[in-house]
């Protein structure tokens, strides 16, 4: 069988178990879930196996440290899963929730119930404890899904979906709930994002490449995000050493999130205080500083480009940049950010509003570091990843963002006049 027919299949087999996991109950996928993470802890030896196999062929390919690390299943990482596995089955179910429940004056009550969205495809790179995370949340959302993993870990994402298989089928729910991508061939990609007689959403979770790829060539509807460009702004009204806090937990807390900050922001008039106690701060934690021409004045920083302010670094560099006012602030972040996470440092009520208002991000903070942008620390349980689409969903993508909603209408026996 060719990709493009592999792929059909999977697609076709992916249709037909999302209308039976759509109506099952609670009861049915937390049984699911709680088997798989049993069963996992029981496959520790062949996921780990299989494991060590991927990292053996991932160093004779040359990768490096940084993707080796994110390919290691270590003992306390499959520790992690198993224990994903039963948060996601405490969380809430969404699935059936009613909610704006209103009468009109035909006297038909009128509300919206969510629904799962179908069948979902998740593309990702390295990190094989993906596929337990994005099976448990579409799962538990009613959906089914397609996972596609990186070729470098073909043989631990296998594994995995072994255990994955084995839960579903003791719940009674189809084995092709979940199912993933045995085939290497970047072919494979191509199909699952252009087929949307079987996939109603692609959520692509990986480096901005293969988001860039997938958002143009994907006949699909896709949830996102490419960059993570996050700025927080110290307004002239702000209570020094918290503002100092929160930029030095925003940048330093880790350094290759999406979350963290790449771009601090200081009103004019508390630069010399502000910036003169970070310099020493981010000396201390090595790290890199790029600013304004007012910034190099006050402190020892590289010269900023203009590419500076729209780049994710995503290591230890920071840019920053002197503004006149909250107004400058939040040109600037809407110019160069990338509609991620944004925080402004004020005890000024207005101005804390108006930041609210007018910063178009997908989250945004008032007194709060950057690094809080995240579904578990929203109290959202795991996350599919973060998207700063505005449609369908927008920030941390928890269960609720893997579900839509209908209109449901009550009526007794009324008729359209």
């Amino acid at each position: 069988m060719n990709v493009a027919d592999y792929m059909q299949t999977l697609g076709a087999n992916a249709r037909e178990a999302s209308r039976v996991v759509a109506r099952a109950n609670t009861e049915q996928k937390n049984s699911a879930l709680l088997a798989m993470a049993e069963l996992i802890d029981a496959d520790r030896d062949a996921i780990t196996q299989a494991n060590q196999k991927d990292l053996e062929a991932g160093k004779a390919r040359g990768l490096d440290d940084a993707m080796l690390d994110r390919l290691a299943l270590t003992p306390e990482r499959i520790d992690g899963m198993i224990e994903g596995l039963r948060q996601v089955a405490a969380l809430p179910d969404p699935v059936g929730d009613v909610s704006d429940m209103r009468f009109l004056p035909s006297g038909i009550q009128l509300g919206k119930m969510r629904v799962p969205l179908g069948v979902i495809g998740i593309i990702y790179e390295s990190r094989p404890n993906v596929t337990m995370e994005a099976a448990s949340l579409c799962l538990k959302s009613g959906n089914a899904t397609i996972l596609r993993g990186g070729s470098e870990a073909i043989h631990s994402n296998q594994a995995i979906a072994k255990s994955i298989m084995a839960g579903l089928k003791q719940a009674g729910l189809p084995e092709t709930a979940v199912q993933v991508v045995e085939t290497t061939d970047r072919e494979a990609v191509g199909q699952l994002i252009t087929m949307p007689e079987f996939v109603d959403v692609i959520v692509p979770r990986g480096g901005k490449g293969l988001i860039e790829r997938i958002s143009n060539d994907a006949r699909v509807p896709v949830i996102k995000h490419l960059d993570g460009i996050c700025n927080v702004y110290i307004d002239a009204e702000a209570e020094l050493a918290k503002a100092i806090n929160i930029a030095i937990n925003a940048k330093t807390h880790r350094y290759g999130t999406c979350n963290t900050m790449e771009t601090l922001l200081v009103h004019e008039s508390v630069a010399d205080e502000v910036l003169k106690e970070l310099a020493e701060a981010y000396a201390e934690a090595g790290v890199e500083l790029r600013g304004c021409d007012k910034t190099c004045a006050i402190i020892q920083a590289n010269a900023a480009t203009e590419e500076d302010w729209a780049t994710e670094y995503l290591a230890p560099i920071l840019s920053i940049k002197i503004v006149e006012g909250i107004d400058r602030a939040i040109e600037h972040i809407n110019h160069y950010g990338s509609h991620h996470t944004d925080a402004i440092i004020t005890e000024n009520y207005t101005l804390s509003r108006q930041f609210l208002r007018e910063v178009d991000s997908s989250s945004v903070m008032i007194n709060a570091s950057t690094r809080f942008a995240d579904g578990f620390e929203y109290g959202l349980g795991a996350e599919i990843g973060i998207s700063t689409d505005k449609i369908h969903a927008r920030g941390p993508v928890g269960l609720e963002g893997l579900t839509s909603q209908k209109y449901i209408v009550y009526g007794e026996g009324q008729v359209r006049k």
